[in-house]
């Protein structure tokens, strides 16, 4: 009998990572590829614990999937980058007393060793950190791009604004009303002049395109949901003074319900309709509502008491015209719509609680059969008292109100969007100066492209404060600079731009870095871009990506790329959780996975979390799992020695056998569920061939091989060391994927349920791809299924191959 030797994972890994680097085996010709597969993992923020397996998990199944397709033959250029800017890194770096430009590289030096130890086939010259500034001099290139283009504007804003970080804050990081990374600290409502993208702009192609895109559905339905196309139209009110007040709403067939208006606080008419005997208690009611963030003013933080004050004056309903009483209240907001609303409290919940707490009007123009009590806010239901529109369903009294009040120029059809301008500032110190210079003479002048990179300055005092200004402004002989137009002297812009404008276009550099004159080489660009594939968590679904497709579709139109969307297919992977509970240093259940590689090998913790559950759902991390891969992994290496060890000529022949048939149908199986991501199932595939193999006691290379290459993108190195085994000189990578017969495949019995009406009665053996009359026959002959059949006809049969017929009775 063949001996053996151990399985020891440390020095197999090591040899094999040591030997990638040596022959430059993850290293593709990005000017000569024949098949180029860009595949794309979203970048990872390098945070002082390093890497957690919930990183590793998103990791390790975006690179099996890159290298799936290089033995596919593809040309896989799968690159690595920091994404090392932004609020978290300068919080932390603040904590503990150090700038984080010296942080931040110790930190990356982490993860790097990690992601090397766990193998991923990672381009390492093409690493990028977008603290970098040959990486930041393109991002305020960028900007510049967008600025010429009238797409970059500074305007004064509410924003959400932390006491604790001492910044903007966006709205998603605000929960109810307190900041996400400071449960403790509640947020303020300040006005402050900020630089905004018009994203808006592009609204309807971003959320049109949607439909082309491949795309995880849950990702699709997030991002939809976040742009939030609504089409109705915009209404004028006016006042007995002559003022216009437009109103934007998806219901205009209730405008005869419409009993009176509110505006949001902020509203620039809200001065000229102030009564004078008013006007202590709307400026007082304004004042509170500037300290109240913007999230719990629109989510309302689950108060059902409703505030607002009466302006004092009145407004025509343009369908009935009578005058209406006009307010403020804090659940409108100048951010969406016109910042006005028409309040119709009989068929919506907000204004109907509003309404009954200050005793206003409450009129019925919906009706239904079902007899609710009101509100009711549905669209099933026929006009009452709305005049010549009585008796029109709602969904077709829509347009003809609309075109009754457009004829009398009280109306405008309209579309509107949930989506907001990108508001890119920053009052902090870690993060890209955005390239603008502000002159008394020629105000904000752009950076010329030739003085790029303004560089963010090293200074000591980095703390921001209350103030509102970053702390750059302290900074004098960085503030200080001549305008570059007139020569006078003039002043830097010292907010820094959101971190997510870093990584809103890292995947058009990363097959560039070495160019330092240009953001990204045209012929490589076309060679690469766009992704082939992206893998990432929809915790980025939004923001990231909706940026990302931004930008790109900007450098489209501005003629910098020949594509308008960076990321054709998409996959969103699953979470990773411990003992049943989302990973949190709070829980105390993060896992660090080094500890793991040191026990266990990385190739058998890289199948252990695809094996924990379907890679786009995620799965619960336990300790006592890992050792069944473990000893698959072993039984593997011993099968391989003892076929590696057997004379040429000597390796027993397998035609024919249930070896044969059962490696054909384990090639297709794992080809299948590797190509949708299906990791988990993949596996028990090959665990389910081995056990056959080990049986049937077929010790051949050609039952092995074929085994060995289809692990290979799970577990690289033990694939690389077995390759090598069998004779191979070149990397396992090299190799083609097997194929398998379909013939042979098809092969063999199967077990299929058999239900009458939905319940189990039976089961049938038959051959793999049966036709549904067979197996009726079949199971028609069968005793226990008969019986409840008992001569009934037989109105319906649903067959699914190979697995269930229901005979319906």
């Amino acid at each position: 009998m063949t001996q053996v030797p151990p399985y020891d994972p440390q020095l197999v890994e090591a040899r094999w990572q040591e030997r990638w680097v040596r022959e430059h085996t993850n290293q593709p010709d990005l000017d000569r590829a024949r098949r180029p597969f860009y595949n794309l993992m979203m970048f990872p923020y390098p945070s002082a614990e390093g890497l957690h397996v919930g990183n590793m998990f998103a990791f390790t199944g975006a690179d099996i999937y890159g290298r799936f397709k290089r033995l596919q033959g593809y040309d896989v250029f799968e690159p690595i980058g920091f994404d090392a800017f932004g609020i978290h890194s300068e919080n932390y770096a603040l904590s503990v007393g150090i700038n984080p430009a010296q942080l931040i590289p110790k930190n990356i030096e982490t993860f790097r060793r990690q992601l090397r130890r766990f193998g991923g086939m990672f381009d390492w010259r093409h690493e990028l950190s977008t603290t970098d500034p040959p990486y930041y001099k393109w991002t305020q290139w960028i900007f510049l791009q967008l600025f010429a283009a009238g797409l970059a504007f500074r305007k004064k804003a509410a924003v959400n604004w932390c006491p604790k970080d001492m910044s903007v804050i966006a709205n998603e990081q605000v929960i109810n009303g307190y900041c996400e990374r400071h449960p403790d600290t509640k947020v303020e409502q300040r006005f402050l002049e900020q630089w905004f993208f018009n994203i808006t702009k592009y609204a309807e192609p971003l959320l049109r395109n949607l439909e082309r895109l491949d795309w995880s559905d849950s990702t699709r339905v997030l991002q939809r949901n976040w742009i939030g196309r609504s089409e109705g139209a915009e209404l004028i009110f006016e006042t007995p003074a002559g003022a216009k007040i437009p109103v934007f709403t998806t219901r205009p067939d209730t405008i005869f319900g419409a009993t009176y208006l509110v505006l949001a606080p902020e509203h620039p008419l809200v001065d000229q309709l102030t009564a004078d005997e008013q006007r202590r208690p709307v400026n007082t009611y304004r004042r509170e509502m500037q300290g109240k963030d913007v999230v719990s003013r629109r989510v309302g933080g689950g108060d059902k008491t409703k505030t607002g004050v009466f302006l004092g004056s009145y407004a025509r309903n343009p369908a009935t015209g009578e005058a209406i009483p006009v307010w403020i209240a804090d659940y409108v907001l100048m951010e969406y719509g016109t910042g006005a609303i028409m309040a119709v409290p009989a068929h919506d919940a907000r204004d109907f609680e509003f309404a009954t707490q200050f005793r206003l009007p409450i009129r019925e123009v919906v009706r239904s059969g079902g007899g609710e009590p009101l509100p009711r806010v549905g669209e099933d239901g026929v006009l009452v008292n709305s005049r010549e529109f009585d008796g029109l369903p709602c969904r077709q009294a829509k347009g003809a109100i609309i075109a009754w009040l457009k004829e009398r120029r009280l109306a405008t059809p309209q579309v509107q969007y949930r989506l907001h301008d990108w508001c890119i500032s920053r009052q902090r110190y870690w993060g890209p100066p955005i390239p603008i210079i502000y002159c008394d003479r020629c105000g904000p002048v752009p950076v010329p492209e030739r003085d790029l990179p303004v560089e963010l300055p090293f200074i000591q005092d980095f703390r921001p404060d209350a103030s509102g200004v970053s702390p750059l402004a302290r900074h004098k002989e960085w503030y200080f600079v001549k305008c570059p137009r007139c020569g006078a002297q003039g002043r830097r812009e010292t907010d820094v731009s959101d971190t997510f404008l870093d990584s809103a276009w890292y995947f058009l550099r990363y097959p560039s870095t070495e160019f330092d004159d240009r953001p990204w080489d045209p012929a490589r660009t076309q060679t690469w871009l766009p992704v082939s594939s992206y893998i990432g968590g929809n915790e980025h679904a939004v923001l990231h990506l909706l940026y990302s497709r931004f930008i790109t579709m900007v450098l489209h139109e501005l003629g910098k790329v020949q594509f308008d969307e960076p990321f054709p297919k998409l996959r969103a992977h699953g979470l990773i959780i411990k003992d049943g509970a989302k990973m949190s240093k709070s829980r105390g259940n993060v896992v660090i996975p080094d500890a793991y590689i040191q026990k266990w090998g990385a190739d058998t913790l890289r199948m252990y979390l695809m094996f924990l559950g379907p890679f786009q759902e995620g799965g619960d991390f336990r300790d006592t799992s890992i050792i069944g891969v473990r000893r698959f992994l072993d039984k593997l290496w011993a099968v391989a020695h003892e076929a590696a060890a057997l004379t040429p000529g000597a390796s027993p022949g397998f035609p024919g056998s249930v070896v044969e048939r059962k490696l054909h149908q384990t090639i297709k199986k794992v080809t299948t569920d590797t190509e949708r991501l299906d990791y988990n199932t993949a596996i028990s595939a090959m665990m389910e061939y081995l056990n056959t193999v080990r049986d049937e006691h077929v010790v051949a290379r050609g039952a092995i091989e074929p085994l060995v290459v289809m692990v290979a993108p799970y577990a690289p190195h033990l694939a690389e060391e077995l390759w090598s085994l069998f004779g191979h000189e070149r990397s396992i990578f090299t190799a083609a994927w097997p194929a398998f017969d379909e013939r042979l495949a098809a092969a063999g019995d199967v077990e299929v349920v058999v239900q009458v009406n939905g319940k189990v009665r039976g089961r049938v053996t038959v051959g793999r791809g049966a036709s549904e009359a067979e197996v009726v026959a079949l199971a028609m002959q069968d005793e226990s299924v008969r019986k409840f059949v008992d001569g009934k006809p037989l109105r319906k049969t649903v067959y699914v191959q190979d697995r269930l017929l229901n005979l319906v009775v």
